[in-house]
């Protein structure tokens, strides 16, 4: 009996031993298959890892700004930034002119149809009063920003340092993804108070020699210049060569390493106008465009809109014939899967900051936005990248397993809980230190539940 025991013991302590050695070869060959793309760099600074700790604007900008809202004296600046960023933040598309067309014929019908039930008199002139009436009450009222003087210091108390940082974290995707760029020209589209200036100036001041900023407001023109100045007209810019424009040059004959859009494209008047300069941004294009929207359904979908167009047009021109191709966010160049889904949640994201240390101002905010970068390289001559799936929702860490929401190379939304057994040690690790809008090395299809309509 004693025998049978101490023979059972020791089946059971091999076995033991063979499940050790399973383990940790399993775990070789997971380490083995993954270790390869952190080229030597830690969990936590993964090739995949684009989001930036807490960001606060340069220095010079932050003195400049502040010099020159103290000598406005605007009262109230305070609750009048609020109100502008409300307001920045609620703005939407001008309605076209054929969907007003046709709900003015929609309750046009409506009104005669209940005209006929209730058997009275048809009158054109009072049906044409009732159509408008209902117009004006259900139609969203879209008027260009006109910027004085005094506006334009409420927008920067408002936008400066957000803008600066919406265009600052996209422009960090062309840093860490493609370190070997080097841009020695800028173009700005809408340039504003300047801040994709000053975004582009802290990642590649050392090769630009010359940066354009287009933008019709004649004022904002006026602010930016003194922001370069240091809020003094006789001193030195801290950036050199960088040229205002009130217009957008339509030639393309001169083209640009670096085109940036921010929060510029929701300015236009209608889908043409947006159309028409888009096209001729990115014919002044040489390498990467830039667009940055509000985080919103409104924002999200003009970028998606910009991107199919680019995508679509696949215009070629004499001087250049490279087309569009999706550098960043997505991980695909399908219809973005989010615009499928009801209800329609935009793809945003998000990144920390401090912004004007102005009376009132809370220490630190975060910026919610949407972007999208278009590179012009040919398909086989590509930046070679991770081709991963991108977080596209906050990474729900807990025991031994991560819960990922990510949009895939497939096109699809997936939900996977990474755990170190099912995806090694590095992934695993990878995982937990990243963060919303990061990439990530989980691409395989089989490893992935699709995201339900209710999360």
């Amino acid at each position: 009996m004693a025998s049978i025991t101490h023979v059972a013991i020791v089946i059971c302590q091999k076995t033991s031993v063979l499940r050790i050695i399973c383990r940790r070869m399993s775990s070789a060959v997971h380490s083995q298959s993954q270790v390869d793309f952190l080229n030597g760099a830690p969990h936590r600074k993964h090739p995949g890892v684009t989001n930036l700790k807490t960001l606060r604007i340069p220095e010079e900008l932050q003195r400049a700004a502040q010099s020159i809202v103290l000598s406005a004296q605007i009262k109230g600046l305070s609750d009048r930034a609020h109100s502008l960023t409300q307001f920045l933040w609620s703005r939407k598309r001008p309605v076209e002119d054929l969907i007003l067309r046709q709900r003015a014929t929609s309750l046009e019908k409506s009104v005669l149809e209940k005209a006929k039930e209730r058997r009275e008199e048809i009158d054109n002139d009072h049906i044409k009063m009732k159509v408008l009436s209902e117009l004006k009450k259900t139609t969203y009222h879209w008027t260009p920003m006109r910027f004085d003087e005094e506006l334009g210091v409420v927008y920067m108390a408002a936008r400066l340092a957000g803008g600066y940082t919406a265009v600052r974290r996209a422009l960090n995707e062309i840093l860490i993804r493609d370190p070997s760029f080097a841009p020695h020209s800028l173009l700005d589209f809408g340039s504003g108070l300047g801040t994709a200036v000053w975004a582009s100036h802290s990642c590649w001041g050392g090769t630009l020699k010359e940066m354009v900023c287009v933008e019709s407001s004649g004022p904002m023109n006026v602010l930016a210049e003194r922001l370069l100045k240091d809020d003094d007209e006789n001193a030195q810019p801290h950036i050199k060569q960088v040229y205002f424009r009130q217009f957008l040059p339509v030639s393309p004959k001169v083209q640009f390493d670096l085109v940036v859009g921010a929060f510029s494209l929701s300015e236009l008047a209608s889908k043409k106008d947006r159309v028409e300069t888009l096209l001729t941004l990115w014919r002044k294009t040489s390498s990467y465009l830039v667009l940055v929207e509000n985080g919103t359904k409104e924002g999200h979908q003009i970028l998606m809109e910009a991107r199919d167009t680019l995508l679509k047009t696949r215009e070629q021109t004499a001087l250049d014939s490279r087309t569009a191709s999706v550098f960043a966010p997505c991980p695909h160049e399908m219809t973005c899967p989010k615009l499928a889904r009801l209800p329609t949640v935009p793809c945003n994201f998000h990144q920390h900051y401090h912004p004007l240390p102005l009376p009132g101002s809370p220490v630190r905010q975060t910026e919610t936005f949407s972007y999208v970068i278009l590179s012009r390289s040919d398909p086989k001559e590509a930046i070679a990248g991770p081709d991963w799936a991108r977080l596209v929702a906050p990474v729900l860490r807990r025991p031994r397993h991560v819960h990922c929401r990510t949009c895939g190379p497939d096109g699809q939304l997936h939900h996977v809980v990474v755990t170190r057994k099912k995806h090694g040690r590095d992934v695993y690790r990878c995982s937990r230190s990243s963060d919303w809008g990061d990439q990530l090395p989980i691409i395989q299809q089989e490893e992935a539940d699709p995201l339900s309509d209710s999360e």
